[in-house]
């Protein structure tokens, strides 16, 4: 019987493992199927990271993270869970390889990853030139031209914070109408050097060795394309949240999910499950930083320390 079952390695999870184990929890299995890290380990330039004196890599940050976090005892079980139930007051925690653990709590920390656009050149680019993090890139791109694609509210909100430190940027939309806030959507029409690109369909990113040098897109009722004369292209259509595991049998999930499938927590990352935790990207109202993450899987282990007695 685990005391407590971690799925996800990334920092969420890590963290969660740490101050589980180093609280007092002896049976603490982290299942993560590659090496622990998650996906900052792909971010070619981080700066913004607390303590951090110098521009470092994802992997460079995270390399020291499993060594400490298993100092206490945590396990890594190089697994992939495919399905969490509930069995009597404890969980059955089951992988893809047909093993299952029995655990007294679980904490839910697969993450979220971007939807990609679909565009020519769009992973040839990425992490050189194309992004999907504003807070994380947006700094390198400080007095010069940038794309934004998107029309939601991650995407309008993001134009608008890096119209702040960027001389020019291009909201670039397939449609003429926005599916953003009424305010999101205003302080975008005030912002003097947001240009709107809209009902228009991306048509490639261009570059070369040094990364992207712009974007060409192609009007939807024309047919006309424009270049984008810009180094930074950010991408916001959406995530996907890594919610497969929480669903049950007859379709249903474990626990409250809201309309995006993320996982509807309190301020203690408790689900509305007892027992059941969850944090990181793929909890409601997350940050997507790694800070916060990290903070989120601390929050999530001290409450599960007291909860378990």
């Amino acid at each position: 019987m685990l005391d407590l079952a971690i799925i996800g390695g990334g920092p969420a999870g890590l963290t969660a493992g740490l101050y589980a184990t180093r609280g007092g929890l002896k049976n603490v299995i982290m299942f993560e199927m590659g090496m622990p890290g998650g996906q900052i380990t792909g971010s070619s330039e981080i700066e913004n990271y607390p303590g951090q004196g110098s521009v470092m890599t994802g992997m460079d940050l995270m390399a020291s993270w499993p060594e400490q976090c298993q100092k206490f005892g945590l396990k890594h079980e190089m697994a992939e869970v495919s399905n969490i139930s509930k069995k009597g007051d404890n969980f059955l925690v089951k992988t893809a390889e047909g093993k299952e653990y029995e655990a007294r709590s679980v904490l839910f920390a697969t993450g979220s990853v971007p939807k990609k656009a679909g565009f020519k050149g769009e992973n040839e680019f990425f992490g050189r030139g194309i992004s999907t993090c504003a807070t994380c890139d947006g700094f390198f791109y400080k007095g010069k031209e940038v794309a934004v694609i998107g029309g939601g509210d991650a995407a309008l909100e993001e134009a608008y914070y890096l119209a702040k430190m960027c001389s020019k940027v291009y909201l670039v939309h397939r449609r003429d109408t926005y599916r953003a806030a009424p305010s999101t959507i205003e302080n975008i029409k005030k912002s003097a050097n947001i240009e709107e690109v809209t009902n228009v369909s991306v048509e490639e990113v261009l570059g070369d060795a040094s990364g992207v040098t712009g974007l060409k897109v192609k009007c939807n009722k024309t047919g006309e394309t424009r270049d984008l004369p810009t180094p930074g292209v950010f991408v916001f259509v959406g995530r996907h949240a890594l919610n497969a595991p929480l669903k049950q049998e007859d379709g249903t999930f474990l626990c409250d999910m809201n309309e995006n499938g993320e996982v509807v927590v309190d301020l203690k990352m408790r689900t509305n499950v007892k027992g059941l935790y969850a944090a990181g990207d793929i909890r409601i109202e997350a940050a997507k930083q790694v800070v916060c993450a990290a903070g989120d899987g601390a929050t999530a282990a001290v409450d599960i320390i007291e909860y378990l007695g």
